[in-house]
Order: structure tokens, then sequence, then C-alpha cells
């Protein structure tokens, strides 16, 4: 079944402006659905001190889905999430698509001349990822710069609208965040992303750099051994040194990840929609894929259960179901439009136990890369588990001294700007 769990299944009348205030309100019918099936759920048996070499353990699944059961408090959840995240919907046309709801966190710093930030998330991420470095982000000091943050739902992820045709690519994802930024005020912003928000804001950069996006920084670089017939000097530069002792341990993360971790991969890219049967029906189900990759991804972060349970309830609540999340997997795998390398400046922070860790120097295959910054713990949902690392680092990369201070025009002095797009 298709869940519409806003206040209503009618798309919204929208303000003058086009923007729709929102606040989560999942129906009491979708909550009473959820625990029907939570009484109904079927575990599987599981082979004796099996830890996790077969995926997670049986009593983890059972603990956490009794607690999404009987203990659980969503209204508690979702208030706070309300309270804490000023969100909104506009309706956004996306050129062979249609126009589709789409929703956003969106919050001003107290200081006119902050930077604009687009912030975008990835799977099995969403909005809830830019809930900590928010209040660091818009944060006001003479000691580094402010930002003002504008989180996306990616089409299909938590409260905006799935794509309803096939072929909804990295350049459609990018057209949604670069129009959302000019209806908000901003034609000129800088963006962070990580997971499949590093491939969106890479293509952002790549089509509406220089102009519009002046700016963009990532947690999970990748990049490619430099080719002698693209990159001569970075080739023979990567011929003559050695990796570090951090690089190697990054290869061997990444073996790890292509030998145990691709799984997932590999079914979400090629047969998204008889998964998404699974995911869309059992809520333990859904759990269990999720709740993996929450613990294998990060670096030993102490989820608590309700943690946990915020994070794949939004999903199970999502307005298009859980379903529509994972065919990105398939549309950007059958994408073969060629990658330009952008030219706007480009920052990179490294955390040990990101999924996919390349050598220093094959990261500028990627992009202009202007900044480097190496941590000694954290994971892939670097915002959520390491949210000062991150913030730091972007106040590096933009503050007084950065190589990307000032890229914003008018940093000093920037004031919002009324700026008409296509919606």
């Amino acid at each position: 079944m298709m869940r519409t769990p806003t206040t209503t299944n009618k798309r919204p009348s929208s303000t003058m402006s086009g923007e729709v205030p929102f606040r989560i309100s999942v129906s009491d019918e979708e909550l009473f659905l959820l625990q029907k099936k939570l009484d109904l759920a079927r575990f599987p048996d599981e082979l004796s001190n099996s830890g996790w070499k077969y995926g997670v353990p049986l009593q983890d699944i059972q603990r956490l889905a009794e607690r999404w059961k009987s203990g659980y408090d969503w209204r508690s959840e979702e208030a706070k999430l309300n309270d804490e995240l000023p969100q909104f919907t506009r309706d956004i046309h996306v050129e062979g698509h249609g126009t589709l709801i789409i929703h956003y966190v969106h919050q001003r710093s107290a200081v006119a001349a902050a930077i604009p930030l687009l912030f975008v998330h990835g799977w099995p991420g969403s909005f809830i990822e830019v809930r900590k470095i928010l209040p660091l982000l818009i944060q006001s000091s003479p000691k580094h710069p402010s930002f003002h943050v504008v989180a996306l739902s990616l089409p299909g992820y938590g409260f905006s609208e799935a794509p309803y045709k096939p072929g909804f690519r990295a350049v459609q994802y990018a057209e949604i965040g670069n129009k959302l930024m000019l209806a908000l005020g901003y034609p000129e912003y800088v963006t962070q992303g990580g997971d499949w928000g590093f491939m969106v804001t890479r293509k952002i950069a790549e089509v509406y750099g220089i102009v519009h996006s002046k700016a963009w920084h990532t947690n999970m670089p990748g990049g490619f051994p430099p080719a002698f017939s693209r990159e001569p000097l970075l080739y023979l530069r990567q011929l003559l040194t050695p990796y570090t002792a951090a690089e190697k341990t990054g290869l061997a993360r990444s073996a790890w990840f292509a030998k145990h971790g691709m799984g997932y991969f590999r079914e979400q890219s090629t047969q998204p929609q008889t998964l998404g049967y699974s995911l869309a029906d059992s809520p333990v189900g859904l759990l269990a894929w999720i709740y993996e990759k929450l613990v294998n991804w990060t670096d030993n972060y102490p989820w608590t259960d309700d943690e946990v349970l915020t994070w794949i309830s939004i999903y199970y609540f999502s307005r298009a179901g859980p379903a529509s999340s994972v065919r990105i997997y398939y549309e950007m795998m059958q994408d073969k439009e060629k990658v330009i390398k952008p030219l706007t400046p480009f920052g990179v922070s490294r955390f040990p136990k990101e999924l996919n860790i390349r050598p220093r120097l094959w990261t500028r295959t990627v992009g202009n890369l202007v900044f480097e910054a190496e941590h000694s713990a954290g994971g892939h949902f670097a915002a959520y588990e390491k949210p000062k690392s991150l913030v730091g680092d972007l106040r590096k990369m933009f503050g007084k001294g950065g190589p990307a201070y000032g890229v914003v025009n008018g940093q000093k002095g920037y004031e919002r700007v009324g700026t008409k797009a296509k919606l």
C-alpha cells in the first residue's frame, strides 16, 4: 500500500511565495496499521553463536521490534522533529518529469551575510541527518562563518513526492536542488553531501557551477586512479608517491566493503521493485535492512533503540513509502551521461569508517580540490556521527583564510535576493 502520511492526501495550497509550512503528522490509521504488522511479525530462525556473520542478530531485531510495538513513542519523536527542524514543501517542476512536491528544512542564520548551504543526504539517510549540524551551522561568531541552511529531502525520500516516470537521474536531482535554492532567494550557494548526496552535489557543481553553485564539499569523495591520457602529471605523481598508513587502512576498508557489504547495492541497482514489496509491507524487514547499515557503516556509533526507530520510521511513514527510496540505485546505474570534472572549488573530509576510501591523489580526479581534512574517527553518516568535526571543516574551508573564503558574491554583506525560477 502506498503511504500518504501527511495531514491530507491532496496537494496542499501554497503561499504566495510557493512555500508551504510543513509539520510531520502521521495519521492514527498508519500508526494502528504499524502496530498490527508488528503484532503479526514472523521471525526467522538463527544459527547458534553466529553473531553478525550472517547479518543482523535475531535478538537485536526482536528487541527493536518489541520496542517499536510497545515502548517507542512516535508522537513524541514527531513533535521533537517538528520543533527542531523548520520544514516546508513547495512544488518544483522537473523537465520531462512534471511537478513534484518537495520537502525540505530551511533555517536562516541571524547573520545576514551568512553563506547559503544546500545539504543533500543519501540512502539509507534522510533529512534527519541535518539535525545535529543545523544548530552549529547557523551559529553566529566573529571566529567563523555562519550558514543559511537548506536540507533537501530527495524525491522519493521522507516527505518529498517520488518520481512517477523512469529515468530520474543525477541531472534531475541536481535540477531540483538548484531550483530550490533559487526559489528561496539564494542565487549563489555552496553544497555539502555524502553518499548519493555526493553524486547530486557533484552534478550541481558540474551543471550549475560558476554561476550558482560556488563550491562543494563532501565526506565521501571517491575517485579513480589517475590516467596518463587525462592527467599525466597526476599519474606520474601517483607512481612516485607511496601510500600512507591511513590510505592503506582505507583501501583495506574498501576491500572489506566490496566483499562483504555490497549485496544490498546489487539488488537495489538491478531489481529494486522486487525488494520494494518487502520494504513496503514488512516493518520488520525494513528495520533489519536498514539497521544492518546503521551498525556496519558507522564507527562504533552508540545507537539507542529510539534513535534507530526514528530513523526507520521516517522511511516507513514516508510520503511514497520506502520502496521509492531504493530506485535511485537503478536509475543512477543506468545513467550513461558523461561526467565532467567540475571547476568550482571542492573540499573533502575523510573519516576512517567510510565505505569506499580512495587514496588522496585519486580524489584529485573528482574535482578542483582546494581543501582536505582527515579525521581519526567517524564513518559513513558524518553529519550525524561527528557533527562538530564536519562543521569545523566547513568553517575552515569557507572561513577567513580558507581556500573557499568569499566564493559567494557579497559574502561580507550578503542580502537575500529574490530570484525567479520555473517552479
